[in-house]
């Protein structure tokens, strides 16, 4: 309630983490103060002590039509959130899964069982020898199940399991649950759980293609980061952004973070360890490496005559004088 999260504004420890988090209440999206709901416009909406709030998830932004404008809000004022809230990827049900019981999105995807099984354990998943990896909702009465033909318990003998699909079913009744009668969240965290599986998990030399929606969050970050910085040599196209440096013209992929010369090669840019890396703000606290991989990329060839590195000068000069 408002008089309950109005109180805890008292809370030396609480109440920096809460300030900077979106809650919705109604039609009301803003951020808690000691006086009621800030919303967008800066205006602060009273509330009644028993009104219900709760921390807005993504798919309520996306509703509301404001997301795009908390996510520029939250870099103009260089808000860290506690948690990624307001840049949290959204995973909607796909058209052609409406109807259907399970999500095949991620099937055939080959991954490491044990690995699976601790990146699963930190987003509250429980591992049986019966079931199989599931994340339960309590409150919901769903049950989300993972299906691979895998020992989730032994170390692989033979080649890594295969993801089959993601099915959710009634906690008390057993029966399985059309994809459509999910909740839009429960969904989306699941899906977001999945793609993190599919993402670090993966056996293969080769990283799987950055998702849709990571490669969404990082376009918003880009075009927000050049704004902020006025660069006006960058663009974002599909998933590249695009770069006219003083040098020559680059492109940063968004999903593996590899910068090519355009017209030219791959450019050898070494990532920097993330404690040796320029201050880049980035408004989650739960930095994703890539991210600020691409983000350090871009701001560094965006402002090519400050580079110093000679291995890169010499790449980039040696296409030029052969072309």
């Amino acid at each position: 309630s408002a008089e309950e999260l109005i109180n805890l504004l008292a809370h030396p420890i609480l109440a920096p983490l809460l300030q900077k988090l979106v809650f919705i209440s109604g039609e009301h999206v803003g951020m808690i103060t000691p006086e009621g709901l800030q919303v967008l416009s800066g205006n602060v909406v009273n509330l009644a002590p028993t009104t219900p709030l709760m921390i807005a998830h993504p798919y309520h932004l996306l509703e509301s039509g404001q997301w795009r404008q908390w996510q520029a809000y939250m870099f103009e004022h260089k808000i860290q959130q506690p948690f990624k809230q307001v840049f949290r990827e959204l995973y909607l049900i796909n058209a052609d899964e409406k109807g259907l019981k399970q999500s095949l999105r991620y099937a055939g995807h080959q991954v490491n069982p044990s690995q699976t099984v601790a990146l699963l354990k930190t987003r509250g998943w429980q591992i049986s020898y019966e079931t199989g990896p599931r994340k339960v909702y309590y409150k919901e009465n769903i049950v989300a199940s993972l299906y691979a033909q895998a020992d989730w318990f032994t170390p692989a003998e033979i080649e890594a399991p295969a993801v089959e699909g993601v099915y959710f079913y009634d906690r008390l009744t057993g029966k399985d649950i059309v994809l459509d009668d999910i909740p839009t969240a429960i969904f989306s965290e699941v899906m977001r759980d999945m793609d993190l599986v599919v993402s670090v998990a993966h056996v293969g030399g080769v990283d799987p293609e950055a998702s849709h929606s990571t490669v969404e969050m990082r376009t918003i970050i880009v075009e927000e980061l050049a704004k902020l910085l006025k660069l006006s040599n960058v663009e974002v196209k599909k998933q590249h952004v695009l770069i006219e440096g003083k040098l020559a013209s680059y492109s940063v992929h968004l999903g593996s973070g590899v910068a090519h010369q355009v017209g030219g090669s791959m450019i050898p840019i070494v990532a920097v360890p993330s404690q040796h890396r320029g201050r880049i703000f980035l408004p989650m606290v739960d930095d994703d490496p890539r991210t600020a991989e691409i983000m350090s990329k871009l701001l560094m060839l965006s402002e090519d005559t400050k580079m110093k590195d000679p291995a890169i000068l010499a790449h980039i000069r040696s296409y030029e004088q052969t072309h």
